[in-house]
């Protein structure tokens, strides 16, 4: 990855010529996000908490699927939270949830949780059903950019696929009709 000491690299650039792979976004989203340098470093800001991030691809494919939940679904950046514990009985996982909504009505509730992986990535589907379980979440998406799968959980170990995710002002009975 070729930077000067003052230009950031681009998306492109950082994921090594797989930003084609991304085709769940709007390629203007994807050449437009921006980078900057930290002691020499690539460098984002969190679209939801506005901590700055280092730009590695799991962490770009995080913000533009924020970008699209705030954009596309209008979901505020008050419903959402970044690397969320996931608590089992007494044993809190070492792994932590990539994304997770709120319920509007109770926001201690997770409504969504959706585990983001790099581009061209296809594990993390258990992982993903585990965190909706013990959550309780009955929404999970898993992504990497390039192919998402939205389920819902219908019971503690079932699940679906739903062809969409609920704006922020939909129901999941409307989705899932």
């Amino acid at each position: 990855m070729k930077t000067s000491a003052k230009t950031p690299p681009t998306v492109d650039e950082i994921l090594r010529g797989t930003a084609h792979a991304l085709t769940i976004f709007e390629p203007e989203a994807i050449a437009g996000f921006p980078l900057f340098l930290k002691r020499g470093k690539p460098y984002l800001e969190c679209l939801a908490t506005g901590k700055k991030r280092p730009a590695r691809p799991e962490e770009i494919v995080r913000q533009l699927y924020l970008k699209m939940l705030m954009e596309k679904y209008g979901y505020p950046a008050g419903r959402i939270a970044i690397e969320e514990a996931v608590q089992r009985g007494s044993d809190i996982h070492d792994k932590l949830a990539d994304i997770v909504i709120w319920d509007k009505d109770d926001p201690r509730a997770a409504y969504i949780i959706i585990e983001r992986k790099k581009p061209r990535r296809s594990d993390g589907m258990e992982q993903l059903k585990s965190y909706c379980s013990a959550k309780g979440s009955p929404i999970g998406v898993w992504t990497n950019g390039g192919e998402t799968i939205h389920l819902h959980r219908r019971e503690p170990n079932h699940y679906r696929n739903l062809p969409d995710i609920p704006r922020a002002d939909q129901t999941l009975v409307r989705v899932a009709e």
